[in-house]
């Protein structure tokens, strides 16, 4: 099975150095994502109608980032490394260790637009409408990063696009996992976001949909994904992956609904401090 696979190359995360300043594929998938969001919300402020401006959307964008460095390290350590924390707290802050986590990231930038959303006077769901659109594109180019460093690949498999990735000490053909969360998560989510967001002005919508089809994209990809070698599955075939997306699947549903059954809650230029 193996000799059938695609051997994947063996690939420099470094793109280039100049001294000790290093530019790294990763870092340069997260750039990407953030110029994206930022010419994709500076042109929907400046179709809002005085609803956002580029100065908001710069406050915002940094709030995002906050949350997500922050948010990201915190899940990463007490959802799937809380036995390294409680033996050394520092651990937390040992970031140059590596290991970031999509949904510790997730509520770490729910938070980051609360707060903004308060400072703004602005509806906590019309803020979070607003950002819905600007993830997936981050996240499919997280998902090349992670392809292009050959990390968090998927399970042992046989098909014809199988992968032997050089990172893998067993050296088994795998699912290019990455490339299927590449597609779905970005892809395929950033275009419903974006319909949602274009054709249907009910609050609460599009960030329902951003939630629920996240949650439903990461859910399908964890059958296919290599867990954590440390956690494994935690009941019987079910990954910490899959647990943490549930919620989100439940809330997204319960927003869209939400939304939909409150036709008159769209967007307008009034804003209640701290209502959602």
């Amino acid at each position: 099975m193996t000799l059938a696979a695609i051997q994947f190359p063996q690939i420099d995360p470094i793109i280039f150095s100049i001294g000790p300043v290093a530019l790294r594929w990763y870092g340069l998938m997260y750039l990407i994502g953030f110029v994206f969001a930022l010419v994709y919300a500076n042109k929907a402020a400046d179709k809002s109608n005085g609803i956002w401006t580029r100065e908001q959307v710069s406050d915002l964008l940094f709030y995002g980032f906050l949350g997500v460095i922050i948010g990201g390290r915190v899940g990463y350590v007490l959802f799937y490394n809380f036995d390294y924390f409680l033996a050394d707290p520092l651990y937390l802050f040992k970031i140059w260790t590596g290991g970031m986590s999509f949904h510790g990231g997730l509520l770490g930038v729910i938070t980051a637009l609360f707060v903004f959303a308060r400072k703004e006077n602005k509806r906590f769901l019309d803020v979070g409408d607003f950002v819905a659109p600007l993830v997936p594109f981050g996240l499919g180019a997280g998902r090349i990063g992670n392809f292009i460093n050959a990390e968090l690949w998927g399970r042992e498999t046989d098909v014809s696009w199988a992968m032997v990735f050089p990172t893998d000490p067993l050296g088994l053909a795998r699912h290019p996992s990455q490339l299927y969360e590449f597609f779905l998560e970005g892809v395929v989510l950033f275009f419903m976001v974006y319909l949602v967001s274009k054709y249907v002005k009910a609050r609460g919508v599009a960030s329902g949909t951003f939630l629920a089809g996240y949650g439903l994209f990461r859910f399908i990809v964890e059958f296919f994904r290599e867990p954590d070698a440390h956690l494994g599955f935690i009941f019987s075939f079910v990954s910490m992956g899959q647990i943490l997306s549930l919620p989100m699947i439940i809330i997204g549903v319960g927003l869209i609904v939400w939304g939909l059954n409150h036709p008159t809650a769209v967007h307008t230029n009034k804003s209640t401090k701290g209502a959602c």
